[in-house]
C-alpha cells in the first residue's frame, strides 16, 4: 500500500521531469502546431479527471444526502474556482509569450515569474492527487487504489508536454544551459508531491469533508484550463489541432478511470 501511495505522488513529478528532459534532445522550441496539440491534449486530461476522478466520487460520497448530494461537489467546485482566481490575482506570474506579468506589481525576474505561473497551476494538480489517495486511505469512499493511480498517471502524461513547453523557451529566449533551463522545468512540477502530501495530511484530520476538497480540486483544475490552458490552444493558427487534442486527452483520462477504477 505504501509503495502504491509514493509512485501516486511521484508520477505526475515524474512527468514533468521527463518532458523538461526534452531540452536535451530538441534544439528549440516546440513547433506551433504541435504546442497547440498538446495544450488541448492537457486540457482534455484535466476535465475528464475532475469529472469521473473528483466530482463523481465527490457526489459519491454524498448519496445519504438524497437528492441534495449535489450540494458538497457544488460548495467545493465554486471555492475551487475562486481561490484559483484570487492566487491568479495575488501571485505575480508571467505566461509564456506574454510580455505583461499578472497579479501584484513586484520587480522578480522573468524566469521567476514564468516558473510561478507553471507552479500557480500545478497546485491543483497535486491538490487532486493528494485528495483522491486520502480518500483511498481512509477506507470510507469508493476510491480504488488503481482509481487513484489512474489520476496520477493521466496527471503525469498530461504534465510531460508541460515541462517541455517550460524548459525549451527558457532555453531558446534566455540563452540558458541545458542543464539549468532542465532544472528550471523539473522544479516548477516540485509543487504537485509537495502539495499531494500536505493534503494527505490535513484531509486525515477534516475526513468528513473530502467530497467538499475532492471538488475544491476539480474547481481549481477547471479554473485552470478555462483560464489559461484552452485560450492558449484555440487562439491563432492551428486551432482545430488544440481541439483534437483536447478530445484525445479527454478519451485516455475517460479511459484510464473507468478502466482502473
Amino acid at each position: 500500500m505504501t509503495e502504491n501511495v509514493l509512485a501516486g505522488l511521484l508520477l505526475p513529478f515524474a512527468g514533468t521531469t521527463l518532458g523538461a528532459a526534452c531540452v536535451f534532445f530538441l534544439k528549440n522550441e516546440l513547433r506551433a502546431g504541435l504546442q497547440k496539440s498538446l495544450l488541448g491534449f492537457a486540457s482534455g486530461v484535466m476535465v475528464a479527471a475532475s469529472v469521473w476522478s473528483l466530482l463523481i466520487p465527490a457526489m459519491d460520497m454524498s448519496e445519504e444526502m438524497g437528492k441534495l448530494a449535489f450540494i458538497p461537489a457544488l460548495a467545493g467546485l465554486l471555492f475551487g474556482f475562486g481561490f484559483l482566481l484570487l492566487m491568479d490575482m495575488l501571485i505575480p506570474h508571467l505566461h509564456l509569450d506574454s510580455e505583461r506579468a499578472e497579479g501584484l506589481t513586484c520587480r522578480l525576474p522573468k524566469t521567476t515569474m514564468l516558473l510561478l505561473a507553471v507552479t500557480l497551476h500545478n497546485i491543483p494538480e497535486g491538490m487532486a492527487v493528494g485528495v483522491v489517495f486520502a480518500g483511498m486511505l481512509s477506507g470510507q469512499t469508493q476510491i480504488t487504489a488503481a482509481g487513484a493511480l489512474a489520476l496520477s498517471l493521466g496527471i503525469a502524461i498530461q504534465n510531460f508536454p508541460e515541462g517541455a513547453v517550460i524548459s525549451l523557451p527558457l532555453r531558446s529566449s534566455d540563452n540558458m544551459s541545458r542543464s539549468r533551463a532542465f532544472v528550471y522545468g523539473m522544479l516548477s512540477g516540485i509543487v504537485e508531491p509537495i502539495g499531494a502530501v500536505i493534503t494527505i495530511l490535513l484531509s486525515r484530520f477534516v475526513t468528513p469533508l473530502l467530497p467538499y476538497l475532492l471538488a475544491f480540486a476539480a474547481g481549481a483544475m477547471l479554473y485552470v484550463v478555462v483560464e489559461e490552458l484552452i485560450p492558449e490552444a484555440s487562439t491563432g493558427d492551428h486551432s482545430n489541432l488544440g481541439t483534437i487534442g483536447f478530445a484525445a486527452g479527454f478519451a485516455l483520462m475517460m479511459v484510464l478511470d473507468v478502466a482502473l477504477g
